[in-house]
């Protein structure tokens, strides 16, 4: 048996004429016409020289062609690399001079720059611009849709991600066929995805969560997409009147929100999804009490894919992830010794499964520290799980605030602040400190016409909270910084911020 990614998906498809991709335009493609797509594509990239194994770097804007060329690179038996369109070339150099691809995929504009990059590791390049059109189309054009997909076995890797590297060094996640395949058949059993479904896919497809949870799901169950170049709040809710699910992030519902055309459009949905970045509580609870749909988080990351989900049938609890998906072992361990906690314990988030990742990319020492023997993936998230067995996160390891020997959790001192009337959101970060090593501080993002002030925040928390894990300031800004996918950007904060307390006594 072929394990080759692609092999598997042509023997999940049940219909060629059955409509796998509607684009913005209206234009539609069929499951055969997304065969063929990646076929011609495939062998463009034979001809060019890339060998199984090889691999391949994308950078270009959403398009279907961009997306066939994902497909069409795992069938080719090649490593799909995909990189987050807002890197620079001085940044892209350093992808690129890791990953060592044979071909480089990149919008027209900056070719001139890419080429200089590729000559230093004899790559070639491609262009594909923000329509699909571009030198690798024009050569796909003239291809053969015919291609024998390449022999891959389940631990063949089909994919790179490099992680967001806001410490230190990037690092490239290894993800194999077997990996990307599992992750996809869980999810459609968790989700209950049928052909049935059509998607309103508007997430970026250099991502885990667009162009592997999104498309994979989709794809794999025969269900069809809406594929849109990007988030738009009106554009989405014209589509609803069509769909069956909406994957997002938290800004897709939060934006959504403010629509007064909300309940009318959501009235034929089937499910909302949630990821990369945590939703708010209040956000689940305005959008239950707006639409009647209780949104679904979950709970993944670059090197693992999924590892948890709210339930499909059962209580979606705010401020949760859910329970583990199947297949997947979740566990909390002491950060310093690795010993299993028990319920309730806050400590170090593990996943085991088929979904996590091989390794990191050339990098066996960071591999060794971050994989146990046993097969779990120490995940840098800090998190309990509760009677129940749902898994709630409390932030990433590198965001512990340690003041004066305690430890604080900042999710903690989060959820207060954000219960506060006149607070939007907040961030709590940790900041170089005389006498405490860290001070606790509250980044804090007020509503319109807000009258919260810093001594009103500090009096309503100071009752709720031990006085170790109050903020020593609170500060107050527009918007909180945040990545491509919507993540808060703490060391952005602590970058900003960090000679806050240099004059404390």
């Amino acid at each position: 048996m072929n394990a080759n990614l692609f092999a598997r998906l042509q023997s999940a498809v049940r219909d060629d004429a059955a409509i796998a991709i509607t684009d913005a335009s209206g234009q539609v493609y069929s499951y055969g016409d997304l065969a063929a797509l990646s076929g011609r594509l495939a062998n463009v990239l034979v001809s060019d020289g890339v060998k199984p194994g090889d691999r391949v770097a994308v950078q270009v804007e959403k398009s279907v062609n961009a997306l066939a060329l994902y497909l069409a690179t795992v069938r080719a038996g090649a490593v799909f690399l995909p990189l987050n369109t807002a890197y620079t070339l001085a940044e892209i150099d350093y992808f690129v001079g890791d990953a060592e691809p044979s071909l480089i995929v990149c919008d027209p504009m900056v070719q001139t720059g890419m080429a200089a990059i590729a000559d230093r590791i004899g790559a070639s390049v491609k262009t594909l611009d923000p329509a699909g059109d571009g030198s690798l189309a024009s050569a796909a054009a003239t291809s053969s849709p015919e291609f024998e997909t390449v022999q891959r076995d389940g631990n063949d890797l089909a994919a790179i991600l490099y992680t967001s590297g806001t410490t230190g060094r990037s690092k490239g996640a290894m993800l194999s066929h077997d990996n990307l395949v599992s992750n996809a058949m869980s999810l459609i059993d968790a989700w209950h995805f049928t052909a049935d479904d059509t998607l309103i896919h508007a997430l970026p497809i250099y991502h885990t969560h667009g162009l592997f949870v999104a498309t994979n799901v989709t794809l794999f169950s025969g269900a069809s997409m809406i594929f849109l170049a990007k988030f738009d709040r009106d554009q989405i809710l014209d589509h609803m009147a069509n769909a069956t699910v909406l994957m997002g992030v938290p800004t897709f519902y939060v934006r959504l929100l403010q629509s007064p055309r909300l309940a009318e459009a959501t009235a034929g949905m089937r499910l909302f999804i949630s990821g990369s970045a945590p939703l708010l509580a209040e956000t689940h609870i305005e959008w239950s009490k707006r639409t009647g749909h209780a949104i679904l988080e979950r709970y993944g990351m670059t090197e693992t894919n999924m590892n948890t989900s709210n339930p499909y049938d059962g209580e979606r609890i705010p401020g949760t992830v859910g329970l583990p998906l199947p297949g997947v072992s979740v566990r909390i361990t002491n950060p310093e010794v690795g010993s299993a906690l028990s319920v309730d314990e806050i400590g170090m988030i593990e996943v085991k499964g088929p979904n996590v990742f091989q390794g990191y990319w050339r990098m066996p020492e960071k591999t060794a520290a971050e994989l146990r023997e046993n097969g779990f993936f120490i995940t840098g998230d800090l998190g309990k799980i509760d009677e129940r067995g749902y898994v709630h996160i409390l932030g990433r390891g590198k965001d512990l605030v340690i003041t004066g020997g305690f430890n604080v959790y900042p999710k903690e001192v989060e959820e207060e602040i954000d219960a506060i009337e006149g607070v939007s959101e907040s961030a709590v970060i940790g900041l170089p400190h005389k006498d405490f090593g860290e001070g606790v501080t509250a980044v804090v993002v007020r509503t319109a016409q807000s009258a919260a002030t810093e001594a009103t925040i500090l009096d309503i928390i100071g009752e709720r909270l031990a006085k170790f894990k109050l903020p020593k300031r609170v500060l107050f800004v527009d918007e909180l910084p945040r990545n491509t996918m919507g993540k808060v950007q703490k060391n952005v904060l602590r970058d900003q911020f960090r000679e806050l307390y240099s004059n404390a006594s």
